[in-house]
């Protein structure tokens, strides 16, 4: 009996991970329904993957890029610098291991953009993590570190040396 109500629990909880494409990371509930990934209310950020290069990024791909010294976005068909170029520091830290699968996807089964966690969703956005001046409040911050400053109400990228401020 206790085999069955197993085998009948899998499909429940299946079920519930297919139709809940919501994820908060360091809390217990989301801001709203509109929300696909929202983080705490912590002095941290989230830290952008560090490469020389991106062949193959997806429109919305951000990047710390080791060669050009500088944290990007993937818009069109190029790359929009969102810090002073030549201007960052590379940080001392390194992805010992190679991303070999096709990655995390959160809000569809399947995606077809390469990227180590790629969100998609039409009706549903990132929050990304909220902080109060964070040249201020977050210590160590390393190159590729971006937030939402609440004070400015801007996009915060911090490239290893400076942070840059984008409304």
């Amino acid at each position: 009996m206790n085999i069955i109500k197993s085998i009948m629990c899998i499909p429940a909880f299946l079920l519930s991970i297919a139709v809940s494409a919501q994820v908060a990371i360091g809390k217990e509930t989301l801001t709203n329904s509109s929300v696909l990934l929202e983080f705490n209310t912590e002095a941290k950020g989230i830290i952008l993957p560090s490469v020389a290069s991106a062949p193959g990024a997806a429109g919305g791909t951000f990047v710390f890029n080791t060669t050009d010294k500088s944290v990007q976005v993937f818009q069109n068909t190029g790359w929009t610098v969102l810090t002073d170029s030549s201007q960052g520091v590379v940080h001392p830290y390194s992805n010992s291991g190679t991303e070999t699968g096709a990655g995390t996807i959160i809000g569809a089964v399947a995606s077809a953009k390469p990227g180590v966690l790629v969100m998609e969703s039409t009706t549903k956005a990132m929050v990304l993590p909220k902080v109060a001046n964070p040249h201020l409040t977050i210590r160590g911050a390393i190159a590729g570190t971006m937030v939402y400053d609440t004070v400015s109400s801007s996009l915060a990228v911090y490239d290893g040396a400076q942070w840059s401020y984008w409304k």
